[in-house]
């Protein structure tokens, strides 16, 4: 591995780490160099750094996830830059021989008054070169109607555009992930597309063609993440990793409300609030995890009303 690839990797792998601490300004330091390192398809794919990335363009801090952006969106042009080069080179003509420019076809109508040169026609499948433009299966030419039911046709173009929005992945490929998602959810509803599969499959596309959430698509699309795991995942597992975070705190908070509510238990001087530094506190205990773990306890100070809580 060249020593370009291994500082590459070790900077992916610092930006993960750094973002997981306080200190927001290290990450926005570490996606910069990121974003002014040359890459290439097979980069990204080996190091896992557009994943990794991505999942921060809905990181807590609004500056580390506007740089993971910037960074993301650079990369995306980068790569269909050097994807457009090499249609351009493999259709030169090779030797020495002189390229000739072939006399464009009339098509249009005899008598027409128009001067328009006509559109170019799509010959398939494709994935567009704009890194801004917002992928479905019509700006990529894709054509997901070989179920026999148009049911299950729309199901599958529905979850298409939900996981190509923002990727850069051929189109070929995704549109095999979403064909394998749609019939492992219509296998898991013994092949019956009826209500409880089309709630799956609207939940589905829902989390995935949700803009906070990259981190999902780009582990679907990269494979990270297997097709039967999806299917079986909850709303609350889909969630990005911020979300869950949020979710936790809310759930901590109301079970404190709750504790609240109770007996407001013994007064003690045995813990020292943090926030005014008195020894003026109310506690009780719960059993909060499994039994054999150690009881929670909950600390309210009297004086400041600040509440903590350890086991």
């Amino acid at each position: 591995m060249s020593s370009d690839r291994i500082e590459f990797k070790r900077l992916v792998k610092d930006v993960v780490e750094s973002s997981k601490g306080p200190k927001h300004s290290d990450t926005v330091g570490l996606l910069q160099k990121l974003r002014g390192h040359g890459v290439t398809e097979d980069l990204l794919k080996e190091t896992k750094a557009g994943l990794a990335v991505g999942k921060l363009r809905s990181h807590a801090n609004a500056q580390v996830a506007e740089t993971a952006k910037e960074v993301v969106r650079r990369w995306k042009a980068e790569v269909e830059g050097q994807k457009s080069e090499k249609k351009a080179g493999s259709s030169s003509p090779s030797g020495g021989a002189k390229k000739v420019n072939p006399k464009p076809i009339q098509t249009s109508v005899p008598g027409s008054t128009s001067s328009k040169s006509p559109a170019p026609a799509t010959a398939g499948p494709h994935t567009p070169l704009s890194p801004s433009l917002v992928r479905t299966t019509a700006t990529d030419g894709v054509k997901l109607n070989d179920s026999g039911d148009e049911k299950r046709d729309t199901c599958m173009r529905l979850l298409y555009d939900a996981l190509a929005s923002d990727s850069t992945a051929p189109s070929d490929q995704i549109a095999k992930i979403a064909r394998k998602i749609e019939e492992q959810v219509l296998s898991l509803n013994k092949n019956n597309s009826g209500n409880p599969y089309r709630t799956k499959i609207r939940s589905l596309y829902l989390n995935l063609k949700e803009k906070s959430n990259p981190g999902l698509r780009e582990a679907v699309v990269s494979g990270e993440l297997s097709v039967p795991r999806l299917c079986t995942m909850s709303v609350q597992e889909m969630a990005s990793e911020e979300r869950q975070a949020e979710s936790k705190r809310i759930e901590e908070q109301n079970l404190f409300k709750a504790k609240g509510a109770e007996e407001a238990g013994a007064e003690t001087d045995a813990f020292k609030c943090f926030r005014c530094g008195l020894r003026k506190t109310r506690y009780t205990q719960a059993q909060t995890r499994s039994a054999d773990e150690p009881m929670t306890t909950f600390v309210t100070c009297v004086n400041c009303g600040n509440r903590w809580k350890f086991s």
